[in-house]
């Protein structure tokens, strides 16, 4: 995959059958879906709370920090952190109240 560059946009989804909503790459997944009026629990939005965990159901996300508050078995199984996920494609993300 290209890497993306900072005036690169990708579309989001909490859900499968979320309303998409613009990601560009120069701001964190949070940010960007809160801007879109798309509802993500956070509180601390630093990577250290850990309340707006949710699954990477699609797509890639980057780190701008070497620890971003995952551990290595929860990045494995899909896990991110959308206060300090920048997008690097599409994504379809699933917070935890849509995880069944």
């Amino acid at each position: 995959m290209p890497a993306a560059s900072n005036n690169d946009v990708f579309q989001v989804r909490v859900g499968a059958a979320g309303r998409p909503f613009d990601a560009p790459t120069s701001l964190p997944v949070l940010q960007s879906a809160l801007a879109a009026g798309v509802w993500i629990e956070s509180s601390c939005r630093n990577g250290t709370c850990r309340s707006c965990l949710c699954r990477l159901a699609s797509g890639q996300v980057v780190y701008r920090m070497e620890w971003p508050g995952l551990s290595a078995e929860e990045k494995a199984d899909g896990y991110i952190l959308p206060c300090v996920a920048y997008p690097a494609s599409d994504l379809v993300i699933q917070a935890p109240a849509q995880e069944s």
